[in-house]
């Protein structure tokens, strides 16, 4: 097990300090500034170096981690830590991990956890050789599901922009107006006008339908499931906030869009796979004017729909009141064009989101066998190495 561990205190490998009120926040500026629920905004100051960890101090999160990899600004409802005396600070980052901080918490009624009680927490670690063999393993598992996540924001971006702009700015048809190049293969710029002309909608390009989104799409309910209905499975559950479990059985052959109904309504989300959407959802069914689903994605996306509420205490949306809004409609070929882009992106997107997964569940299966000492380093290697 342990072998030769040292049984200490955190008290004795880390320092901790309290943050303080958070600065001015604005985007652009050069600094995370974390509270207790990650970051928050960017300041241009900081209060802690790079490499520091961030603990939830109060609160829900009272006990939720972060560490930092850049200088930045902790804010009075976390504890920032620095690794003392050569010890790892990513390896300690994992150790805190597996400790259920929020178990020690104080307070009967607001949770709170301080400095006296995190430095009187035990703990076992290694030597701060093997400390950091061990966070360079889980590091590089983390740091590629990092990497995995930023592309898939990138690939994400791409299509958005593409949307916006054929069929929001309308940038090659105006560029055809103005007898300037579109930048797109000829027959890929054939099937765009080259004038705007006035409609309900403003100017829309010459040729194009203005439709409501009623003619386009079914907003359908989902399906009630509670979690404990739900069956250990491959199939994503999701709510109005997103996946909230796993089942076994699918209501919706993916991909797919889910729209939020109660509680967070409007939020449209794309599901690559087969799905279940909970009843406080709505899933999208295209209609006959429109067979592009990632067409009808983006145009979801673009509609005020949170505002579309039902006359009830929670927040929902009145699907009727959605199917009256209106929509500039190109012609089928350039659908299929924009739909042929956009899915590739979207696989690119989907196996990025399988690797991601792959690699948490390896990243949680070796984080308690090495912070335990149970897996030891060259264990660890073989182990990543059949895995590979």
């Amino acid at each position: 097990m342990a072998g030769d561990f040292s049984q200490t205190t955190l008290g004795s490998l880390l320092s901790f300090a309290n943050g303080r009120s958070s600065p001015e926040r604005t985007d652009g500026l050069p600094y995370p500034v974390y509270g207790s629920n990650g970051v928050i905004g960017y300041a241009a100051e900081a209060n802690a170096d790079e490499a520091s960890i961030i603990i939830g101090r109060v609160g829900s999160y009272c006990g939720s981690l972060y560490i930092s990899k850049q200088r930045c600004w902790v804010t009075d409802n976390a504890i920032r830590a620095t690794a003392r005396d050569g010890n790892d600070p990513r390896f300690l980052f994992y150790l805190l991990s597996t400790l259920s901080l929020n178990s020690w918490r104080a307070g009967s009624g607001q949770p709170l956890l301080n400095q006296d009680i995190l430095s009187r927490i035990p703990a076992s670690v290694p030597e701060p050789e093997e400390q950091r063999a061990i966070a360079h393993i889980l590091g590089t598992l983390d740091d590629k599901i990092e990497l995995n996540r930023r592309m898939s924001e990138t690939l994400e971006a791409m299509a958005r922009a593409l949307f916006k702009s054929w069929f929001v700015d309308f940038d090659p048809v105006r560029a055809k107006a103005e007898g300037r190049d579109p930048g797109l293969p000829k027959p890929l710029a054939d099937l765009f006008p080259a004038r705007l002309v006035d409609s309900e909608l403003g100017e829309i390009p010459e040729g194009w339908e203005v439709t409501r989104l009623g003619e386009l799409l079914e907003l359908a309910y989902g399906k009630a499931l509670k979690a404990e209905d739900r069956r250990d499975g491959e199939i994503p559950v999701y709510g109005s906030n997103g996946q909230v479990g796993w089942h076994d059985e699918r209501l919706v052959p993916g991909p797919g869009i889910v729209v939020g109904r109660k509680g967070n309504p409007g939020i449209a989300t794309w599901v690559a796979t087969d799905f279940f959407p909970i009843d406080t959802t709505f899933y999208v069914v295209p209609k006959g004017k429109c067979g592009s689903l990632a067409f009808l994605f983006h145009v979801l996306r673009t509609h005020d729909l949170a505002s579309l509420g039902a006359d009830s205490a929670v927040p929902g949306l009145n699907r009727n009141l959605a199917y009256m809004s209106s929509q500039a409609l190109p012609a089928a070929p350039l659908l299929e064009q924009f739909e042929g882009i956009t899915s590739a992106l979207s696989r690119r997107v989907s196996r990025l989101a399988d690797e991601s997964r792959t690699l948490a569940a390896l990243r949680d299966t070796l984080l308690p066998k090495l912070i335990s000492g149970e897996l030891r380093i060259k264990d660890a290697e073989k182990f990543i190495g059949r895995n590979d």
